[in-house]
C-alpha cells in the first residue's frame, strides 16, 4: 500500500505523548503557560524535533478539558536522552506550578509508518 507520509518523522521515530486533565478553572491560564514557558523549555533541550498540541474530543469534560503534547525526537536515542537528563526537572517544574489541579500520564510510541 504507497499511502503518503504526511509526518516530519521517518520510520524509526518516536512520539512521546503526555495527556493531561487539567481542571476547568486553569484550563486557559494553564494552556497559556504550557504554550510560552513549559513547552519551549522542552523545544530547548533538542531533544525533539517538532511538537503539536491537541485538545481530545468525545470525553467527559465535566471536570476539565483533556490535552495531548506530542514530541517528536528523529530516534530513540534523542528521546532516551530527554527521559534521563530532562524529564525529571521538567515534571517536578509542571507539578510545583500546577500540583492537584490536573492528572497526567505519558506514553512513548514508534512510528512504523
Amino acid at each position: 500500500m504507497n499511502v503518503p507520509i504526511n509526518s516530519p518523522l521517518e520510520a524509526g521515530g518516536i512520539i512521546y505523548n503526555v495527556t493531561i486533565k487539567v481542571e476547568g478553572a486553569i484550563a486557559n491560564e494553564w494552556l497559556v503557560w504550557m504554550m510560552n514557558e513549559h513547552i519551549p523549555a522542552i523545544m530547548r533541550t533538542k531533544c525533539f524535533t517538532h511538537f503539536k498540541v491537541v485538545k481530545l474530543i468525545d470525553v467527559d469534560e465535566s471536570e476539565g478539558p483533556t490535552y495531548a503534547i506530542q514530541y517528536s525526537a528523529n530516534d530513540k536515542t534523542a528521546y532516551k536522552r530527554y527521559m534521563t537528563t530532562y524529564a525529571a526537572d521538567m515534571n517536578r517544574l509542571l507539578m510545583q506550578k500546577w500540583g492537584q489541579q490536573l492528572v497526567l500520564f505519558e506514553t512513548a510510541m514508534q512510528v512504523i509508518h
